[in-house]
């Protein structure tokens, strides 16, 4: 392909991601009332789906908001003003539990994880020994550093150092992507967003709280009324959401978790596995080294070379290859690019991301390989 002919357009962003065209038709279809039997259906669907790929028996909450919006639900209705909580901050979105928990007047003490670096479960230990905290929160995969965290590991660690303390964790980028059974690594919330491994439009969150998290929930004091999830959980009882609902995207949403559960949640994060580890193989060869020591399936965050700007050569991917990634932030900008590895991602995607990456770093690679292992990859959505 050369520099005349036109490149459509192709979105590998580790968020919002590509849609489906099947669910793109989904959301197009009929607007519906969100207080109408026809809708009420969909929701019941599209909660024992959530259900599903959270892996939990718990009921599973959708937000409409961004998954900041979940992020912040978790805090206040978990916490009261006064409590003292640790947060795991090793990027942008670890940051961001930090700042949400001292809005709210919740005293918060920090591990500081070099970013690129997963946490270190020995000042984990370490941390917990020092006082009782009512929670822990964590990313799963921290975003801004396509970095993952050792969840399974860390809950069973606050189970035996703080059995009291409960474990929230950012699993934004995560649910999905990767195994993360809620029950079963008895985690207490969990959260997630629309505009990720659920392959629609960014809009929505979604919550799951454990048995533990919703005895905490009725004796916390942060203020709350639209993010209320008991009152949320009390209307989804009656079939229906307490606050109205943006129906084509959960119209869209059904649509996604019914292929889910067709597929099976682990050919989808096989599917994203496989990109993960075909993006880290041509980043090797071409140049551009794995950021992270704990690289996330979700996202990869590839190291651009000397003398390479990251953030030029991701405008120069949009400007001339009608591609979008994304870069590094704070002090990784303009030093790493970010390409995810879930929705509706393609094979050819991928194929035209390297050869551009190829053409722009002047690299000659071979990546015939590569292209089979994509090919192998399993299939989401025809």
């Amino acid at each position: 392909m050369n520099q005349t002919q036109k490149w459509p357009y192709r979105l590998l962003a580790p968020g919002p991601v590509p849609v489906p065209k099947a669910v793109m038709s989904k959301m197009s279809e009929k607007v519906l009332h969100h207080r109408t039997p026809e809708f009420e259906k969909i929701l019941a669907e599209s909660w024992r789906g959530l259900k599903y790929v959270f892996n939990t028996e718990q009921s599973v909450q959708i937000l409409t908001g961004t998954g900041t919006s979940a992020m912040e639900a978790a805090v206040i209705n978990i916490c009261s003003p006064g409590d003292e909580v640790l947060v795991i901050v090793s990027g942008k979105f670890g940051e961001r539990w930090a700042e949400i928990c001292q809005r709210y007047g919740i005293k918060t003490e920090t591990i500081e994880v070099e970013w690129g670096q997963a946490v270190n479960l020995d000042l984990l230990a370490a941390a917990l020994k020092t006082k009782k905290f009512s929670a822990v929160f964590s990313q799963v995969c921290e975003t801004s550093t396509a970095t993952l965290h050792p969840i399974q590991k860390m809950s069973e660690l606050i189970r035996r150092e703080s059995p009291g303390t409960l474990f929230a964790v950012d699993a934004i980028t995560a649910v999905g992507c990767l195994p993360l059974p809620m029950d079963d690594w008895q985690l207490d919330v969990v959260i997630a967003g629309s505009q990720k491994a659920f392959m629609i439009p960014t809009g929505l969150s979604f919550i799951a709280l454990s048995e533990r998290a919703w005895t905490a929930q009725k004796t916390s004091k942060c203020p709350k009324y639209y993010l209320d999830l008991a009152l949320e959980k009390k209307a989804n009882l009656k079939n229906e959401t307490h606050f109205s609902t943006p129906t084509p995207l959960v119209s869209g949403l059904t649509a996604v978790l019914n292929r889910i559960q067709e597929v099976g949640l682990g050919q989808v994060a096989a599917r994203c596995e496989a990109l993960a580890g075909v993006t880290r193989e041509f980043g090797e060869r071409a140049g551009l080294k794995v950021y992270s020591t704990s690289p996330s399936p979700s996202v990869t965050a590839l190291r651009t070379p000397a003398g390479t700007d990251g953030a030029g050569l991701r405008d120069w991917l949009e400007r001339e290859r009608n591609i979008t990634i994304m870069g590094g932030q704070d002090q990784l900008k303009g030093k790493i690019v970010r390409v995810g590895h879930m929705g509706d991602v393609r094979n050819e995607d991928m194929s035209a991301l390297f050869e551009s990456l190829s053409d722009k770093l002047e690299v000659k690679i071979d990546s015939t390989d590569l292209e089979t292992r994509l090919a192998q990859a399993p299939v989401l959505f025809p």
